[in-house]
């Protein structure tokens, strides 16, 4: 007597493995997008990639815009060249000119001044203002003279040595000086500078960070 096999155990009864389907046991499948599909695609992209552009451009102008008001009209970066204003500001310091202050009040005697020495000229210069509009100033034995009377100036390391003057500022002008005064071209060579030439006050130094603070 002959013993067929169970039906999980008789490999006629499955097809071999990977055998593809008979024809019209199956609807044929495509993963290809329908032209309708491939144009809805294409214009959600060119939807999305215009939101972004529109987002980024609301984003970037007007921040650009800001900014060149501010340089402008508020304030500016600059960096020192030089030794002339050791040993409070150093070659490559970083500092905030504001310029603000000067459209509403004269420079005060002390300030520290971004300028020009002419209008037209592009090298800026930073100084500190010795004597102001109407004021006589001399340099002797080893100090500045104001209409006379010697000037303290505690930001100096060394006495400021030579001779000059007397002479009197002009209306509208100052009379500035370096700090190093032995390393410093300023108004004792160029003489005093319309205040229509100031950039503005340098008011914070914020690099590099050991120097960070206000500038005085």
């Amino acid at each position: 007597m002959t013993q067929s096999l169970p039906d999980w155990l008789n490999p006629d009864k499955y097809p071999p493995a990977n055998t593809p389907p008979a024809e019209g046991e199956l609807p044929p499948f495509s993963d290809a997008p329908t032209s309708n599909q491939a144009a809805k695609a294409s214009s959600s992209f060119g939807r999305n990639l215009f939101s972004a552009t529109k987002e980024v451009l609301e984003t970037i102008v007007p921040a650009i815009i800001i900014a060149l008001l501010i340089n402008l009209f508020l304030a500016q970066a600059t960096r020192v060249y030089g030794q002339s204003m050791e040993p409070n500001l150093h070659t490559d310091q970083r500092l905030v000119v504001e310029k603000i202050s000067y459209r509403f009040h004269s420079p005060q005697r002390g300030d520290v001044v971004v300028l020009k020495i002419r209008e037209n000229a592009e090298e800026l210069l930073i100084k500190r203002v010795i004597a102001l509009p109407g004021e006589t100033i001399e340099i002797k034995d080893g100090h500045v003279f104001i209409d006379g009377h010697k000037l303290e100036e505690p930001y100096l390391a060394q006495p400021t040595r030579g001779r000059y003057g007397p002479t009197t500022v002009a209306p509208e002008y100052i009379f500035v000086l370096g700090d190093n005064r032995g390393a410093s071209n300023d108004s004792r060579s160029f003489g005093a500078v319309p205040m229509e030439n100031l950039i503005g006050h340098a008011w914070l130094s914020y690099w590099p960070v050991e120097d960070v603070g206000l500038v005085d």
